[in-house]
């Protein structure tokens, strides 16, 4: 079903997802992964990514994160309260905890995790598995060391500020 809801200046919807798709498309012919990402605010887009991972080799060059880091720095700010995301794919555990951070509330995906399974992209699913574990299960096994005696606590240092 295409989604006909309209925006302020006549955008719809599914343009914002087209313009995704076009993005991940492009990346794919570039030598990329199949995911491209629209960050949207009032009915204008604000910025676009799409995976870098094959350009730059850094893992978290994610389109949904290429597309908050750019709309951060293009309007100063961490808060992207109001901005609604578009992607071409199901957001990873890490673009999903990205838009936690930037107050993103609204996201529109087109091909689930289980899409991107049956070509091959299996790292979300295993990520999204790996995390219903309980902390001792799971495949990264986080071990706190606390503070020891004569330590400087940056928690107390924020909270003075």
């Amino acid at each position: 079903m295409l989604i006909t809801m309209l925006f302020p200046g006549g955008m719809r919807l599914d343009q914002f997802m087209e313009r995704a798709l076009e993005l991940a498309l492009e990346n794919v012919k570039a030598g990329g992964e199949p995911f491209g990402a629209v960050l949207v605010k009032d009915g204008e887009i604000i910025s676009e990514g799409v995976n870098e991972l094959h350009k730059n080799f850094d893992v978290t060059g994610h389109a949904e994160i290429i597309a908050i880091r750019k709309a951060q720095a293009k309007l100063k700010t961490n808060d992207l309260s109001g901005c609604t995301m578009y992607a071409s794919g199901e957001p990873c555990p890490m673009c999903l905890s990205a838009m936690y951070f930037a107050n993103i509330t609204d996201v529109y995906y087109c091909q689930s995790v289980k899409d991107a399974v049956n070509v091959g992209l299996t790292k979300s699913k295993q990520i999204y598995d790996d995390l219903k574990r309980e902390n001792e299960a799971r495949k990264i096994v986080k071990k706190q060391l606390p503070l020891q005696k004569g330590q400087q606590n940056p928690m107390k240092e924020w909270d003075r500020k």
